[in-house]
C-alpha cells in the first residue's frame, strides 16, 4: 500500500460523499468543496455538552465523551498540559520527566475469560504510562465496594492486581477504600493512578504526526470488548475468545529501540482504533487512510460483530497499541513488534496523508471507500 494509493482513496471518498449534491454550477463551490467546507465548519465549532443529563454515551470514548471532556472539564480546568489530551500527562520536575495518569474501572462482569477487573485496572494504567514513553513505576488503587460484596471475590481481585503489578514491574504503594450501601456500586469499582519516568529523549504526540507516516496496530483488535459482551450471557453466542488484557511496557521498549521515528503511541481502549485515528486526524490536521483488508481481526470477533451490528474498529482492546511511525521505518517497526509475544499479530493498517484534513477514510474489502467517523453512542457499555 503506497501513499499515492491512499491519497487516491481519500479523493474517491470525498467525491462519493459529495455525489448527492449534484453537478457544479457557475460561481458556486464544487460538491467536493462544499462537503469539505461543511466538515471544516463542524470541526471548528467549540465542543458543547448539549444534553441536560449524563448518558452512557458520555463514557464510551466517542463524540459524546469528547464533548464532555472538551466542553466541560477542559473549560473548567484549562491548562497547557491538560489541553494535550493524551493518555497521560508528561511533567518535568527539576531535570526529571515524569508521566502521570489515572483511570477508573467499572467493567461488568467483574470476572471474564482472560482476566478480571483487578488485572484490567493495573494493565490499563500501566499501558497509559507506557504509550507516553515512560517506564511505569508506582500505582495507587482506590476501591469503591458495595455493602455485601463477597470478601472472597475482593481477595481474588487483589491477588490478580498483585500478580499483574509484578509482571509489569510496578508497585501499588498507596490507596483508598470506600463502602457504599447495597445496590449503589454494582459490587466493586476500582480507580488507579500511575507514575512513570521518561528515560528516553522521546516526544510522542499528535504534533509529531506527518503525511507519509504509517499506522500500525500491534495485533488483532476487538478481543476484549467482544469477550466482555459474550461473558454477560445476554446473547446466545458461543465463541472461543478471551480478553487481550496485558501490560505493554516491554512491547513499547522493543518498538522504540527498533524505530526511533515513532511519532505517537496509544492503547486502543474505549472507542477502539477508529476513535484513536479520528483523534489523530483532527488534532494533527491530517487524513488517515486505512486498508480494511490489512486490519487484523479474529474470525470469532468478526462473526460476533456482524451478529451485533458493530464495527470491530470501534470495539475496545486492553492489550493492543496503535503506533504512528515514520513511513520509512514501518517495516522495521512491525518486525520488532512481531518479535514480542504481545505483538506477533502486528500489521500496517494504513497511512497518513495531507488531505482531506481531519478525516479517517476506510478502503473497504469490497473496493469502495467510506468515512470512518468518531463513535456515536455506546454499543458496548461497561467494558472497562
Amino acid at each position: 500500500m503506497t501513499t499515492a494509493s491512499t491519497a487516491g482513496w481519500a479523493e474517491r471518498a470525498v467525491a462519493e460523499a459529495a455525489a448527492a449534491a449534484g453537478p457544479d454550477e457557475p460561481g458556486r463551490l464544487s460538491p467536493e468543496q462544499q462537503v469539505l467546507e461543511r466538515i471544516e465548519r463542524a470541526r471548528r465549532r467549540a465542543p458543547k455538552v448539549r444534553e441536560s443529563r449524563i448518558t452512557l454515551a458520555h463514557g464510551a470514548g466517542g463524540k459524546a465523551t469528547h464533548n464532555l471532556i472538551e466542553g466541560l472539564f477542559v473549560e473548567a480546568f484549562r491548562n497547557p498540559t491538560l489541553e494535550e489530551l493524551d493518555d497521560g500527562a508528561v511533567l518535568t520536575v527539576g531535570s526529571t520527566r515524569l508521566a502521570f495518569t489515572t483511570d477508573s474501572y467499572v467493567v461488568s462482569p467483574l470476572f471474564f475469560p482472560g482476566g478480571d477487573i483487578g488485572d484490567l485496572a493495573v494493565n490499563g494504567t500501566v499501558n497509559d504510562l507506557a504509550v507516553s514513553g515512560a517506564r511505569p513505576l508506582y500505582l495507587a488503587a482506590g476501591f469503591i465496594l458495595e455493602e455485601g460484596f463477597p470478601v472472597a471475590d475482593l481477595r481474588r481481585i487483589a491477588t490478580s492486581m498483585a500478580t499483574a503489578a509484578g509482571r509489569a514491574g510496578v508497585q501499588v504503594v498507596t490507596g483508598d477504600t470506600k463502602v457504599v450501601q447495597r445496590g449503589k456500586a454494582d459490587g466493586c469499582y476500582i480507580n488507579t493512578a500511575g507514575v512513570g519516568v521518561l528515560e528516553r529523549p522521546v516526544a510522542l504526540g499528535t504534533a509529531q504526526v506527518r503525511p507519509g507516516d504509517a499506522v500500525i496496530v500491534s495485533g488483532p483488535i476487538g478481543d476484549h470488548g467482544v469477550t466482555i459482551m459474550l461473558a454477560r450471557g445476554e446473547l446466545d453466542i458461543a465463541a472461543d475468545l478471551a480478553s487481550d488484557t496485558a501490560a505493554l511496557p516491554g512491547l513499547v521498549d522493543r518498538l522504540l529501540d527498533a524505530a526511533p521515528g515513532v511519532r505517537l503511541l496509544r492503547d486502543a481502549t474505549r472507542g477502539g482504533v477508529a476513535t484513536i485515528l479520528n483523534e489523530v486526524a483532527q488534532a494533527a490536521e491530517v487524513a488517515v487512510v486505512v486498508d480494511e483488508a490489512s486490519v487484523p481481526v479474529r474470525p470469532a470477533v468478526t462473526g460476533a460483530c456482524e451478529l451485533l451490528g458493530i464495527d470491530p474498529l470501534y470495539v475496545a482492546c486492553e492489550g493492543r497499541l496503535v503506533a504512528v511511525v515514520d513511513g520509512t521505518q514501518a517495516e522495521a517497526a512491525v518486525a520488532a513488534l512481531r518479535g514480542h509475544p504481545l505483538g506477533d499479530g502486528a500489521a500496517i493498517i494504513g497511512r497518513v496523508t495531507a488531505d482531506p484534513p481531519g478525516m479517517v477514510l476506510l478502503h473497504t474489502a469490497f473496493g469502495g471507500t467510506r468515512v470512518v467517523d468518531m463513535l456515536v453512542g455506546d454499543p458496548l457499555p461497561r467494558i472497562c
